[in-house]
């Protein structure tokens, strides 16, 4: 577990500066925000202001990483942490605007966890059908490098990631692919990488991309509008999705250094 938390720092951080890099070239080309400066605020008393909202990310990763609670718990904290700011802090929420806010909560989990069951359907009869098994023989007798068993596993990987939920796929998959991965000499912690960006980036790509359906939510916009914006992210993280397949070393350095 701790060698694969430190492998996902390398790639985590390649992606998220692509991402950026995208974002601004992209804002260039189609002039977004040129007048965002105008209203701006000075850096430190802006930093000021949003000092304990940035602390959000800093007391879930803390504390889940630092043995406080666990990922289902962290959500909470978040929540209330949220809520305290909200009402007590900058007093941007109401107590009476506590209602609507849990109903539209309710509203966006439902959704949300209607994706996951069916997805969840989905990848309980892709298991009992003995599809994976067949696939990972299916892999084993037709290539002859790892070059192209992982080109492959990609192209696969990125399918399933659009239909079926992510932690259902890796149970699914990943105990049928890691030891055929190993039979090509493929690092295992390397493996895992490849396997979690693969199935995170079809998490935002149709028909079934959770992520994608929390933004429309959030957005308060269909999500079948928010499909012609998603062509420059996906093809910036599948860029970096084959740097990391084919260069092990961006996931391995700090999993080596330390270990």
């Amino acid at each position: 577990m701790t060698q694969l938390f430190l492998a996902g720092f390398g790639p985590g951080l390649m992606i998220g500066l692509a991402l950026i890099v995208m974002v601004i070239v992209w804002c260039r080309i189609k002039g977004y925000g040129t007048q965002d400066g105008d209203l701006r605020s000075p850096i430190w008393p802006a930093f000021r202001s949003a000092f304990l909202a940035l602390l959000m990310p800093v007391i879930i990763i803390g504390g889940i990483y630092g043995g406080i609670f666990t990922p289902t718990e962290a959500s909470a904290v978040a929540v209330l942490y949220g809520l305290f700011l909200g009402i007590v802090v900058y007093r941007t929420i109401k107590v009476s605007d506590l209602p609507r806010i849990f109903r539209e909560s309710a509203l966006s989990a439902g959704t949300i966890m209607l994706i996951i069951a069916a997805a969840s359907i989905l990848s309980f009869v892709i298991g009992r059908s003995g599809l994976a098994s067949d696939i990972g023989a299916w892999a084993q007798s037709i290539f002859d490098n790892h070059y192209t068993f992982l080109l492959a596993i990609n192209m696969l990987l990125l399918v399933v990631g659009m239909f079926i939920e992510t932690s259902a796929a890796i149970l699914i998959l990943a105990p049928v692919l890691t030891p055929i991965a190993m039979s090509f000499g493929i690092d295992p912690v390397h493996f895992g990488i490849v396997i979690v960006v693969n199935l995170a980036l079809g998490m935002f790509t149709p028909p079934l991309g959770v992520n994608l359906f929390a933004a429309a939510q959030v957005a308060k916009l269909p999500v079948e509008q928010l499909f012609r914006f998603l062509l420059p992210p996906v093809l910036t993280i599948i860029a970096c999705l084959m740097l990391i397949t084919y260069v092990p070393m961006i996931s391995l350095f700090l999993r080596d250094l330390f270990y």
